[in-house]
């Protein structure tokens, strides 16, 4: 698939991993939906770009927003071809620290909400004849981590969701994949420091831009892989060192 001309959403795209996946597929000829709660950078980022990109604001876990989102994409774009599931917020704490409404709150965004989204751009996909949906998941989604019991329930359960939509989604002529991040520079992980990644066998953290690369190969060249996991964690799930804080 050819990113030029090609309509792609992109929730969490105002800003780190979402919005270099943002410029990439713009800078690829894409024509970009930035999908987010955060409507100030969502829409500094859109007017940076130009007429490829458009803001929207999406409450990732509200199935009427979703289905205004794809609506706006299609009036402004054309049907979407390319979903980018990146939103995604963490809670720390140990299971018995974080209460019931944060725990549920972690799974609504990270796993409903990706949920909600292969499901309302369906149809759009089909009237674009086919496309790929590409879901952030985390080294959380291969491995666990102590005091992130939500975080890690939901980016497994993405991994999951990403292999039965690549099951049902293949005679549509539609891809899914998952993405694995390890530690990102991002506001996620802004509270961390050098020595989280000192021991890993890539010592430092990993750039927004190198996941958006990633995503870019999955969407345009990865043409046989569906169902499939893609990590880029400077060698986390190696299982060589348990470090805290892995995150898209």
């Amino acid at each position: 698939m050819d990113l030029r001309d090609r309509v792609a959403i992109v929730t969490g795209g105002a800003r780190g991993i979402g919005a270099a996946i943002v410029r990439r597929f713009v800078s690829g000829g894409a024509r970009v939906v930035v999908a987010d709660v955060l409507d100030e950078e969502a829409r500094t980022l859109a007017s940076e770009l130009g007429d490829r990109a458009l803001s929207v604001h999406l409450d990732v876990t509200d199935a009427d927003g979703w289905r205004a989102a794809v609506t706006a994409a299609e009036s402004a774009f054309g049907p979407v071809a390319v979903l980018v599931n990146n939103a995604g917020i963490v809670v720390w704490g140990s299971i018995e620290q974080v209460s019931p409404e944060a725990f549920r709150r972690v799974l609504e965004v990270n796993l409903f909400g990706a949920w909600l989204g292969i499901r309302a751009t369906l149809p759009s996909m089909r009237r674009a004849g086919g496309g790929c949906v590409v879901n952030i998941s985390s080294t959380a989604g291969l491995m666990g981590y102590a005091h992130l019991g939500g975080y890690v329930a939901s980016k497994w359960g993405l991994r999951g969701l990403t292999k039965t939509a690549a099951l049902e989604l293949a005679r549509d002529g539609i891809r899914v994949c998952s993405v694995h991040p390890g530690p990102i520079r991002t506001p996620m992980v802004a509270g961390l420091d050098e020595s989280t990644v000192a021991d890993q066998p890539i010592p430092r953290f990993g750039e927004p831009d190198e996941v958006a690369r990633m995503v870019e190969f999955i969407v345009t060249g990865a043409t046989y892989s569906t169902g499939s996991e893609f990590v880029v964690d400077g060698g986390v799930a190696t299982g060589a060192v348990p470090a805290p804080g892995a995150g898209g």
